[in-house]
């Protein structure tokens, strides 16, 4: 059985159809020419390399280099990776909490993952981690970066970090076990608040729950949903489907393409929109990959969902999980994935219908703060009883431009100020 680490099953066929025709013989003659220069330079190392190294390390390494020659998504697992993947897809895993890929021979961080020593770090979407403990990671492959920032728990390593506009620096995170709770809610106010953090086993069914928990706390008062979907580098794709399918009456969800015509695969969603109608908005970021960016084209696509923030990763491939016999596995690009329309985001990503970058909101002094009510003569106002009362920020005892710079989420602020405004034009055409 395989499994994808932005979906869910394929197919045993999907990878193993043969070509419609059979290679002409001078390619046989070729490809065992090729495979004979590579035996002869693995016994040249094996005989005259200056350390000796085994049969198994120099399979391994061949192996991971022809895997990762071919995207940065493309690699070896051996037996001992291949578990920890497992483990992670099931929601629980040891080490940093940081989901990463390879650039320019440099570990690149997608996004780390909320409540982990890497979030709590500060680690960002786009970091280039140069260093392991002061070794250079470049030379290493992703699985060998990934094994050496693995660890026992409680333990720490050292980080440098280089970050667009900063000088480089260094941090040091503690390993721990990463507990995935791919679902968070809230309600602030008449909004359910729904954060997907990752795409795992669980997460179509803790949506579903969570949205039937704000359902039965708001009742009829409520006013929508915001999805956030934020730094959340992906995970399984029928998990993304399930997600997806949870705001969707009928229509496409997503469709994959591979090599192969006969292995393309649609998914359409079924009836039954969880959130019966409320207005959604999803937030994305640079950090929003994968999965997340299936649920998010899904959705705009469909004109289900007004997306915010700011344009996502741009991963719009699909990678196979392919078992070797108890001797590890291969995570293979085997398709890429289309929107509904027919988009690929492959390298560009979601597009925000309405762009909101990371902003800081500070409170700024109103300067000239004269109103009607100060002048000579003014008229009284008749629903006052004659009084014209005061401003409430004249009797609250504080002067203007005292209050401290406010610190928080302003995209997520924007989504909720978003909800209300469709909220009150839906209540105006009640009424109308």
């Amino acid at each position: 059985m395989k499994r994808l680490t932005i979906t869910g099953f394929f197919l045993a066929a999907f990878i193993l159809v043969a070509p419609a025709t059979a290679p002409a013989e001078g390619d046989v003659t070729d490809t065992y020419r090729q495979l004979d220069l590579f035996g002869t330079v693995f016994e040249r190392v094996r005989a005259n390399y200056v350390e000796e190294v085994t049969d198994e390390e120099l399979i391994e390494a061949a192996i991971s280099g022809m895997l990762s020659s071919l995207d940065p998504h493309s690699s070896f697992l051996n037996a001992s990776s291949f578990r920890d993947m497992q483990v992670q897809t099931s929601g629980e895993f040891g080490g940093l909490g940081i989901e990463v890929t390879m650039e320019s021979g440099y570990v690149k961080v997608i996004s780390p993952i909320d409540d982990t020593p890497a979030a709590r770090a500060g680690l960002q979407p786009g970091d280039l981690i140069t260093h392991l403990d002061g070794e250079p990671v470049q030379g290493l492959t992703l699985s060998e970066a990934v094994d050496r920032m693995r660890g026992q728990v409680n333990t720490d390593i050292l980080l440098a970090i280089l970050r667009e506009g900063e000088d480089p620096f260094e941090v040091t995170l503690t390993r721990a076990v990463i507990t995935i709770r791919s679902v968070r809610s809230r309600v602030e106010d008449d909004i359910g608040y729904l954060r997907v953090t990752s795409f795992t086993e669980q997460t179509a069914d803790g949506l579903a729950s969570a949205m039937a928990d704000i359902r039965e706390e708001v009742g009829e008062d409520l006013a929508g949903y915001v999805l956030d979907l934020r730094n959340n580098p992906g995970g399984l794709l029928d998990q993304a489907i399930g997600v997806s399918d949870a705001f969707l009456d009928q229509g496409e969800i997503v469709s994959t393409r591979s090599r192969f015509e006969e292995d393309s695969q649609r998914w359409n969603a079924r009836d039954g929109d969880l959130a019966e109608g409320l207005p959604v908005v999803v937030l994305i970021n640079g950090g929003s990959a994968s999965a997340s960016e299936i649920v998010a084209g899904a959705l705009q696509d469909h004109r289900r969902a007004i997306i915010m923030g700011t344009t996502s990763f741009g991963k719009g491939s699909v990678q196979t999980i392919i078992p070797l016999g108890g001797r590890g596995a291969m995570r293979l690009t085997t398709a890429r994935y289309f929107t509904p329309q027919g988009r690929s985001i492959q390298g560009t990503g979601i597009e925000p219908d309405i762009i909101v970058p990371r902003a800081r909101v500070e409170v700024l002094e109103d300067g000239f703060d004269r109103r009607e009510s100060d002048l000579r003569g003014s008229l009284s106002n008749p629903g006052l009883n004659g009084n014209a009362e005061p401003a409430a920020d004249e009797e609250s005892g504080e002067e203007a431009g005292e209050a401290e710079p406010a610190e928080q989420d302003y995209q997520l602020a924007r989504a909720f100020d978003l909800l209300h405004g469709l909220a009150l034009l839906t209540a105006d055409n009640r009424v109308n």
